[in-house]
């Protein structure tokens, strides 16, 4: 009801007054993405949902913008907010344009792929477009400290790649068959958006190798080289006005890097060693891009 009224309203302003100057709505889409506000400063679908909503529901809205900042993280977090992006810009008939801030990479590329078109600075990290599992081996610290490791599992695999044995040929293997399989899911949404845009060797292009906004351009990762409001000065006026979409405030416990989630804020407290080995993991995956 609320919704029709607003559109009657904004269509009685426009009979009495003209039209309005053109709105662009504008997403911050900043940090490592991950499930559960797994992160400090971290994107996932629920964190993301309510402003990509909010977007693609103002009156009028010329365009959405999206500006990305994230050097990658959970495959299936990026998938969804992409998706989520493109079905309600086609919903909507609205342009989506995303910019690339420092690092647009691996997922946080993946979710600039729901932009129409992708601008970068010169100097922008974009690209990585490829699958990664890291972790650490315990075993010889485990001998070394004389601790036995006691694992009772239903199920031959259910312990593959367990920190704490020894790895296996086969494990490994399995692995790289998940990672293959992510990875041509990848490759497929990279051609079905950017389509003859591509210009580079695509051994080149679906390596895992990042490139600079400049050398994206040339291989058609991205459309150009230009900032949010340059751009949308020049597409649609000086007179534009960007309607910046932020998340609700942060809890004290996303401040002292607890997590995100839905606890109370004095209940977070018992997770602080979860929160400082989630945030040593995020810090990881800045560095790989050397910020």
């Amino acid at each position: 009801m609320l919704k029709k009224l607003g559109k009657i309203l904004y269509s009685l302003r426009r009979a009495i007054f003209g039209d309005p100057p053109p709105v662009v709505a504008v997403l911050r889409l900043y940090g490592v993405i991950g499930p559960g506000g797994r992160f400090k400063q971290g994107i996932s679908m629920a964190s993301a949902a309510r402003q990509i909503e909010q977007a693609f529901a103002i009156n009028g809205v010329s365009a959405v913008a999206l500006l990305i900042n994230s050097p990658g993280g959970s495959p299936v977090q990026s998938s969804l907010i992409n998706k989520r992006i493109r079905d309600l810009a086609d919903e909507k008939h609205v342009p989506v344009l995303a910019f690339a801030e420092d690092v647009a990479a691996s997922g946080g590329y993946m979710i600039a792929l729901a932009g129409d078109e992708i601008y970068a600075n010169e100097s922008s990290i974009v690209g990585s477009i490829g699958v990664i599992s890291s972790g650490f081996g315990f075993t010889e610290a485990m001998k070394k400290l004389g601790v036995e490791r006691r694992l009772h599992t239903s199920g031959e695999s259910k312990a593959m790649l367990d920190a704490f044995q020894e790895e296996k040929e086969e494990d490994v293997t399995r692995l790289k068959e998940i990672q293959h399989e992510i990875h041509e899911q990848f490759k497929k949404l990279v051609r079905d958006r950017r389509g003859k845009r591509l210009k580079g060797l695509r051994g080149k292009l679906f390596s895992g190798d990042v490139f600079t906004g400049a050398e994206a351009v040339k291989l058609g990762l991205i459309d150009g080289i230009g900032d949010v409001r340059s751009v949308l000065h020049s597409r649609f006026g000086k007179e534009v006005k960007l309607r910046v979409l932020s998340d609700r405030k942060p809890r004290l416990g996303s401040l002292l890097g607890l997590g995100g989630g839905d606890d109370t804020d004095l209940g977070v407290l018992h997770d602080m060693p979860k929160g400082m080995l989630s945030a040593i993991e995020e810090r990881m995956f800045w560095n790989r891009f050397g910020l």
